[in-house]
């Protein structure tokens, strides 16, 4: 079925792309094919686990358009995965419309980003690391604590979200979303028939600046098997609450990126992650994980050849208990080259110290080629 519903996109891609030689229906406008793919490799020397690999980390294609100009709407694929699941490829990643005809409330309705963080809605190029920092992997339904399967930071739902108090020079100085989701993941109904709410609120007080703050209330549920404290076997829908926050900051200017967040999460995991692509019922909690997790980064993207050559740094970290004793911290330094505005080459050195290992020090080195169009 998913092979099918990509090659209708595709169709209809290509269909699109011939109409615009002509005429397009007058409630159709600014239909738009593009895409990306990111290519790696990657050098790992851990202990019992080294690795030296050429990688497609990313494939993805995507239609966007507008229809009677209010309606803005993108339905997006994923046709590879990680090289552990391309079995689960090609899955829909993005599938929503969003009523834009004013900037101060604007509702978006379908499969989208969560609205939790500043770097979990970035495009994963121009986010500008590897891969998105701990927090927003671990935090914000990536490959998250909790066991849900990755979803690429997304869920299903509705949103309201808008920018207001215009200044002087009528830049808004105040945004503001909140969004109902579903709580377990992309593609997948709702299990426990509790959603997942999700706010933000960020001021904007200077040009390039954004200071916020996001809460997350909601749960993971699955419907499955497990044997409680009292050693009584059960069968039916357990439920794991969630509980999130975060706070971030972001500064552009004359080229420079700084941006650093914080988020904590309250809450129990599953023992079995579904994160791998493959479902389970093994509704066991992770007892020795604990119920409560955060984590921190901080980064810079300097320019050294403005619009070209860019250096960059980061410290990320996550304690999986909140504990130092479990922490993973990864030091970065590296390089980002535009070739063009479509072809971009990305370098990094890391340095890890993980406490969860026996040998928690070792190094990686990443290089990426992506291009888009």
């Amino acid at each position: 079925m998913k092979k099918l519903i990509a090659a209708a996109l595709l169709s209809f891609g290509f269909v699109s792309m011939a109409q615009a030689e002509t005429k397009l229906p007058q409630w159709i406008n600014d239909v738009k094919l593009s895409g990306y793919v990111m290519t790696q490799y990657q050098y790992s020397d851990q202990e019992n686990a080294k690795s030296n690999s050429f990688n497609l980390r990313l494939g993805r294609i995507a239609l966007e358009g507008r229809i009677q100009h209010d309606w803005y709407w993108k339905v997006q694929l994923q046709f590879n995965g990680n090289t552990s699941t391309l079995g689960n490829s090609p899955r829909v990643v993005d599938a929503f419309t969003e009523w834009q005809k004013y900037g101060f409330f604007k509702v978006k309705v379908g499969q989208f980003k969560r609205a939790f963080t500043f770097e979990n809605p970035m495009h994963p190029i121009e986010q500008g690391f590897f891969s998105y920092s701990q927090a927003i992997n671990k935090l914000s339904y990536f490959s998250d604590r909790s066991g849900v399967k990755a979803s690429n930071g997304r869920d299903i739902g509705v949103q309201v979200q808008g920018d207001f108090l215009p200044n002087a020079h009528k830049r808004n100085l105040l945004h503001y979303q909140v969004g109902v989701y579903n709580g377990q993941g992309i593609n997948t109904k709702d299990v426990d028939q509790q959603k997942d709410v999700i706010g933000g609120i960020w001021v904007m007080p200077v040009a390039g600046m954004r200071l916020g703050v996001f809460g997350s209330e909601g749960s993971y549920a699955r419907k499955g098997n497990w044997t409680d404290e009292s050693g009584e076997h059960k069968s039916q829908v357990r439920k794991l609450p969630q509980h999130r926050y975060a706070i971030s900051a972001e500064y552009k200017v004359s080229d420079w990126t700084f941006r650093s967040e914080y988020v904590h999460s309250t809450g129990k995991a599953f023992k079995v992650s579904e994160s791998n692509g493959n479902s389970t019922t093994d509704c066991t909690v992770n007892e020795a994980l604990g119920n409560k997790a955060d984590a921190y980064y901080a980064l810079v993207i300097a320019p050294v050849v403005g619009k070209k050559l860019y250096a960059k740094a980061r410290y990320d970290l996550y304690r999986q208990s909140a504990e130092w004793g479990s922490s993973r911290t990864q030091y970065e330094a590296g390089f980002n080259y535009l070739f063009n505005k479509n072809v971009q080459l990305n370098a990094e050195y890391m340095r890890v110290n993980d406490r969860n290992l026996p040998k928690p020090n070792y190094n990686m080195i990443d290089v990426q080629l992506d291009f888009r169009f």
